[in-house]
């Protein structure tokens, strides 16, 4: 790596408190350099790291962390805090197996005050460390920091609903507004956010305002009326001052000479504050600033020349599978809609939302929105598909039982990254679906082995009168290319790949691949479960009926999942082998390389047959 005489003097935040105005400069290039060559070589998150270089360098010169709290809400714009909070060595093997989180983690570092990333908890958290500190009577700071698009979830109003009406807490709330989520930012808020921003009229009225009142003080106190009032009509610091907050802003967030007396300011005051800061995603790097979507998340690539686009030829990911299928099938049928809570890129929306604009709904970072909104879509004869990703599809549980699966209404939800997604983690593997899905009546719920199943289940979906699930794994399948005519497949229906002796594996979705493998070599039978609710109880019979051992393998939580389901259909059998329930096990798997994640929790083809060998001998 290049030198960095500043940044390899920091090993902790206290460390760059006696730093003057200019060497902290200096560190801020430093830091912006070493994190484009870092995240090169490793992959992550790259755009939003670069946009909050100077906040995140501003917030540890001020407060004192991490006796301070700072919680950084989502944390993939964490990277320079993680250099800056001894873990410069630690960056090489980030997201990789064994190495350092891409998100805050409370067991990696006292100075991760908070886990997360999912959107909007950082302003909850923030408050409960905020009352924490003022019923031990401590001296102590809670800063969190927000994204003007998590700013769109009802979670982060519920929380200054709840802050703005206690007056003696130290808490911050910084809204860190550069215009982007992880897709363009949609919504009112933004809209409002974005007025501000553009507020040449109000910021040169003011100034205008200032002159005039130097010359005629009588006039001071209706000019500070008509001032307020101009200021409600276009900027939102009335709306979050009317929740109770005092708000402050905007500044530039990348201006260390505007950010650190700010903050040293605000620091000094009592009660719920509100600082907004202008920054922007990619700032300092030219090729991510042009296309910060881009380099949000990003792959190991050449930092002097850039991503480079793909050849092209390789296996269709499920994500372009369901994008195809969804702008083939409305073509097809008029009253099929998309949605997205603002994952148009990685759900695979962008061209549906070209193709067909006024059915193409981002609804924001508000996952419980979506499902409800989709609801109320299909009590008017739509056919809502939902595109959402399963580790937040949880964020909308209640939504999912109470607006859609109770009154039976016909949504279609396009689970992406089911089962285990890689380097980000805990927070993002789909392990549970599955499990919370089969449990609710009325649905259906269907994983496929292949990109044509895929795209078939997809098609079932639409022509099913209730709520339905199509679970699918993040990236590439089998390289199977879909047909592009869509039949209906019998709800309810499993497919039988091989018969053999003994032993019966009946697998679900993603690992059906890796059962044909195993059955190949044992000699055993293996079934394509495809249904998950309702299971094709006739074939779960029969197989029971001739072997000695029914193996359920899925990619999904084995406590609850889809074999506790057919361990408990073989529990009302006359016939009853003995049942090996394979999933992933009940703790929470770390990130690292998908495939040598799957080996590690024995979902590997050597892995099962391990797993099946010791059961024989039993």
């Amino acid at each position: 790596m290049a030198p960095y005489p500043h940044l390899e003097r920091i090993n902790s935040p206290a460390d760059l408190r006696p730093l003057d105005r200019r060497e902290l400069d200096a560190l801020a290039r430093e830091l912006r350099a070493f994190l484009i060559e870092s995240v090169s070589k490793t992959g992550g998150h790259l755009s939003s790291n670069l946009g909050t270089v100077e906040l995140t360098i501003a917030l540890h010169h001020v407060f004192n962390t991490p006796y301070d709290r700072i919680v950084w809400d989502v944390g993939h714009q964490t990277y320079g805090h993680k250099v800056l909070t001894g873990r410069r060595a630690a960056m090489s093997g980030l997201r990789h197996h064994g190495g350092i989180s891409g998100f805050p983690r409370r067991c990696e570092s006292e100075y991760d005050t908070f886990g997360t990333a999912h959107s909007s908890t950082s302003i909850s958290a923030a408050l409960g460390m905020a009352v924490a500190a003022r019923a031990r009577k401590e001296d102590r700071r809670a800063v969190a920091v927000i994204g003007d698009g998590a700013m769109s979830a009802g979670m982060a109003f519920e929380a200054l609903n709840n802050a703005g009406d206690i007056d003696d807490i130290n808490l911050l709330v910084i809204l860190n507004d550069n215009e982007m989520s992880i897709s363009p930012p949609v919504g009112a808020l933004t809209k409002i956010l974005a007025r501000m921003l553009s507020g040449s009229t109000y910021n040169t009225a003011r100034r205008v305002g200032e002159k005039v009142l130097g010359m005629a003080p009588p006039v001071a106190e209706l000019a500070r009326k008509v001032e307020e009032y101009a200021k409600g009509m276009i900027s939102p610091g009335t709306l979050f001052e009317e929740f109770g907050f005092h708000y402050y802003g905007p500044i530039d967030g990348h201006d260390l000479d505007a950010l650190i007396p700010t903050l040293q300011n605000l620091k000094k005051l009592q009660g719920p504050q509100f600082l907004h800061v202008i920054t922007r995603k990619g700032q300092g790097y030219k090729l991510a600033e042009a296309d910060p979507i881009l380099y949000h998340g990003v792959s190991k690539f050449d930092h002097t020349a850039g991503i480079q686009s793909g050849k092209g030829g390789g296996k269709l990911t499920y994500t372009q599978v369901f994008g195809d299928w969804l702008c083939d099938m409305a073509k097809a049928d008029a009253r099929v809609v998309g949605i997205t809570p603002a994952m148009r890129e990685g759900s695979g929306l962008v061209r549906f939302a070209q193709e067909f604009p006024d059915r193409y709904f981002d609804v924001g970072i508000a996952e419980q929105h979506a499902v409800t909104f989709a609801a109320g879509l299909a009590c008017e004869g739509f056919v809502p598909v939902v595109a959402i990703y399963s580790t937040f599809l949880q964020r909308a549980y209640d939504q999912l039982i109470h607006d859609v699966a109770l009154q039976n209404l016909q949504v279609v939800f396009a689970i992406d990254r089911g089962g285990l997604v890689g380097a980000d983690g805990a927070t993002h593997h789909g392990a549970f679906d599955l499990s919370y899905l089969a449990c609710i009546p009325n649905m259906v719920v269907m994983a496929p082995a292949d990109e044509n199943e895929c795209r078939q289940m997809l098609y079932t979906a639409v022509q099913h009168p209730g709520p339905t699930a199509v679970r699918y794994p993040r990236g590439s399948g089998t390289g199977i290319t879909p047909q592009a005519a869509m039949q209906t497949m019998p709800v309810g229906k499993a497919e039988v790949l091989r018969r053999g002796q003994r032993v019966a594996l009946l697998a679900f979705g993603s690992l059906v691949p890796v059962a044909h493998e195993v059955g190949e070599a044992i000699d055993a039978t293996v079934a394509n479960m495809r249904f998950i609710k309702p299971l094709d109880e006739a074939l779960i019979a029969e197989l029971a009926a001739s072997h000695d051992l029914l193996v359920t393998i899925e990619e999904n939580a084995v406590i609850g999942g889809a074999g506790a389901e057919i361990a408990r259909v073989v529990d009302g059998l006359a016939a009853r082998p003995r049942v090996l329930r394979l999933g992933l096990p009940d703790h929470f798997i770390d990130h690292g390389d998908q495939a040598q994640l799957l080996a590690s929790v024995g979902l590997d083809k050597a892995g099962i047959l391990a797993s099946i060998e010791r059961a024989l001998q039993r």
